[in-house]
């Protein structure tokens, strides 16, 4: 019954994209869908967008090796939604016929960093696309006995397909779909588990202490602290959330939606953080990576056990197919179409972002067989862009006065700091570079824009 269950789902959703899908006719209906769709719609496709395996099974794994700190690092990822509800989503109107975060770039900086933000945006989008196609091959390898590479091109294959036909509509019908399928799911699975342990009191008897503490034993405050910012900046504004914010022509819906997005991660994270809480429970020699997978195939019946499994899916295929669709429109109308010499038709660049989907859908499968852990690709992936684009994007989109050479400046800075800090200096005291370079990108950038706004007043 279960397995019935799982491939009727898996069938579905591939056919509901293929059905979303039809009639796709230029880039602009595969990256934003036409911008018609209301706040509930924005709300169900950008939380399914963001939950996916590193915030679902990658938190379930980290929580049970370092305990509840990691649920409230991840909670820096909320924070962030709430901010940009507050003060991106209600700028957007400013942009009315973008499709890709490049084009706000090129606005305030010119063609140059358009390209650039391109590059970066394919690579980060790879990165954690390759986060969901490696939770896909845990869960198809622990629950059908697939082994994870032949789950992972089941999975991605899968994603792949209603990504290439239908685009941001077949992403955003699908993705209605499993987020209503994961937001009853798992809740379902932590008060089960909770339950088949003999009560929240068992499990706090049967998991260390420490792992209930703050900060347990393994981290320290300074710790804390970056990996918190560093979940809070290193997703900010990359490509598949920018575009959630342009599929409506009014920014105040797209605002309410990502504050609703925010305020409901807060509990989802702590929910599925605490299902490793469970896990180590039940089984302390258990691999961490199959903390979530392990409980629901441990605690729940025939046939319910189906439908969780299926929500498990959703989380990752939620997320794989929406950095897919923005890696695509990345490299095709960011970095493509600037760089070639004769115009695009609109036919030439549909068929391109096809092509370019199905091989970013390649590369995220190679990221996820090299790189194991889950939430570890997130956090790497996450030095290709908030050290080089997030400062100069935030402070186009405030309104500063930005140009060009800000922009070249801060990015050498920033991306230069993250070597240096990574590379050479081995990440002192445990610290990932990510905010160090973010800093650097902000010194230099502000003192470029400090310099030019003395020139201008010397001139005046």
């Amino acid at each position: 019954m279960d397995l019935a269950i799982i491939i009727a789902y898996l069938l579905g959703i591939l056919i509901l994209g293929l059905w979303a899908g039809r009639g796709i006719k230029n880039i602009t209906h595969f990256s934003v869908a036409g911008r018609s769709f209301g706040k509930w719609i924005i709300f169900a496709t950008l939380s399914a967008s963001f939950i996916g395996g590193g915030f679902s099974i990658g938190n379930a794994e980290k929580v049970f090796i370092f305990g509840i700190i990691n649920i409230f690092a991840l909670w820096g990822f909320s924070l962030k939604e709430i901010l940009v509800s507050c003060f991106i989503a209600p700028r957007m109107g400013n942009y009315p016929d973008a499709i890709s975060v490049g084009d706000i770039m090129e606005k305030h900086y010119g063609k140059l960093a358009k390209i650039i933000t391109g590059v970066m945006s394919v690579l980060v989008c790879s990165g954690i696309l390759g986060a969901q196609v490696g939770a896909i091959g845990y869960i198809f390898n622990i629950f059908l006995g697939i082994p994870q590479f032949y789950g992972i091109l089941i999975g991605c294959g899968i994603v792949i397909i209603y990504s290439t036909v239908g685009g941001m509509r077949a992403v955003v019908f699908t993705d209605i779909v499993q987020f209503i399928v994961l937001a009853v799911g798992i809740p379902v699975t932590l008060i089960i588990g909770i339950h088949y342990v003999g009560g929240w009191r068992a499990v706090q008897s049967a998991v260390p202490a420490s792992h209930l503490t703050f900060l347990g034993t393994q981290k320290t405050l300074l710790q804390f602290i970056v990996l918190f910012l560093s979940f809070m900046l290193g997703e900010t504004l990359v490509p598949p959330y920018v575009q959630r914010l342009f599929l409506s022509k009014y920014p105040a819906h797209t605002a309410k939606a990502t504050l609703w997005s925010g305020l409901f991660s807060i509990p989802f994270f702590a929910i599925t953080g605490v299902i490793g809480l469970v896990a180590l429970a039940i089984k302390p020699d258990l691999d961490p990576n199959l903390s979530m997978p392990f409980l629901i195939n441990e605690v729940l019946p025939v046939g319910l056990k189906g439908i969780v499994i299926a929500s498990t899916i959703s989380i990752v295929m939620s997320s794989a197919d929406s950095f897919l669709n923005a890696a695509s429109v990345a490299f095709t109308h960011d970095i493509l179409q600037p760089v070639k010499k004769d115009v695009m038709t609109e036919k030439q660049l549909l068929i391109s972002v096809r092509l370019i989907t199905i091989f970013v859908g390649i590369l995220a499968v190679v990221v996820a067989i090299k790189i194991k852990s889950i939430l570890d690709i997130l956090l790497y992936s996450y030095n290709f862009w908030s050290p080089i684009i997030l400062v100069p994007l935030v402070t186009a989109i405030l309104g500063m006065k930005t140009n060009r050479k800000q922009f070249i400046i801060g990015g050498v800075s920033g991306i230069s700091s993250v070597f240096l800090w990574n590379i050479l200096l081995q990440n002192p005291a445990g610290i990932d570079g990510l905010i160090i370079g973010i800093l650097g990108n902000f010194t230099a950038f502000m003192f470029v824009y400090q310099l030019d706004k003395k020139n201008r007043v010397a001139i005046q």
